[in-house]
């Protein structure tokens, strides 16, 4: 019995033994552990490079500042001397792949009177008065991207975007994606002044318009200038200051017609 007592005080002695030496075992570990982490943080803040690499990366792609398209051009002269709406809408259906010409969109493209009475036609509504030859009796203005649009969803559908009112960096973005945008300005791609403007009374209420409208289809934009195709100027590859540009735009309220690829 005295030797049973013995061996089970020994066995106790050795169980506590080997706890003791675990626990000097964890012990040891954690303050190895905890020196590295100090020595990885000061190490960091000697040595932006390394504090860098451990931060999550948020790249942003760079904004594209400068595109030059090509795209099909058009001239309005000589069966359309009113007709530069319907000639930018040609070219920028014929950059699309569809087959069509500025004479077909120039039948197909809805027209009201220059006048009925007392009320001027409306540009929002159609093309207003005679873009063919017009003549002092029977005068033509021009054509707003309300119709246009319409007429462009008849061979594009849903591809057509009628980016009316957007800004102009939405411009540049949708030139920056590979697609040419019809839009409208001035005839001399400077601002309108005042005293260019007239008040017209149409069924639908009284608008500003000016005889200074012009429209041409947008083909590229860099730091300083604008690229677009006139159809007056004979040739692709007209550009003007981007400044000037710009503010003409935005007088005839931000109007401009695009296309998706699908």
């Amino acid at each position: 019995m005295r030797y049973v007592k013995r061996m089970v005080a020994i066995l106790m002695v050795l169980i506590m033994i080997v706890c003791v030496a675990f626990m000097v075992v964890l012990l040891q570990n954690r303050d190895d552990r905890e020196g590295s982490s100090e020595r990885t943080q000061k190490e960091q803040k000697g040595n932006p490079a390394a504090l860098k690499k451990t931060l999550p990366k948020h790249e942003k792609k760079p904004a594209v500042t400068e595109k030059k398209l090509s795209a099909p051009y058009v001239s309005q002269k000589p069966e359309l001397p009113n007709g530069c709406e319907v000639t930018s809408l040609t070219m920028l259906l014929q950059s699309a792949g569809v087959k069509i010409n500025k004479m077909q969109l120039a039948e197909q493209i809805k027209k009201v009177p220059f006048q009925s009475g007392a009320l001027k036609g409306n540009p929002n509504e159609g093309f207003v008065g005679n873009m063919y030859h017009g003549s002092r009796a029977n005068p033509g203005f021009a054509v707003y991207h309300g119709p246009v649009a319409d007429l462009a969803r008849r061979y594009l559908g849903e591809r057509v975007i009628d980016m009316t009112g957007k800004p102009w960096s939405a411009i540049e973005k949708q030139m920056a994606s590979g697609k040419p945008v019809w839009t409208i300005t001035s005839i001399n791609f400077q601002p309108i002044p005042e005293s260019a403007w007239q008040n017209w009374p149409t069924k639908q209420g009284t608008i500003r318009i000016t005889f200074k409208e012009h429209s041409v289809l947008l083909t590229g934009f860099d730091k300083n200038y604008v690229y677009f195709n006139d159809p007056l100027a004979g040739k692709p590859g007209t550009k003007s200051s981007k400044q000037a540009f710009i503010k003409a735009w935005h007088q005839f309220g931000n109007q401009a017609i695009s296309y998706t690829t699908h």
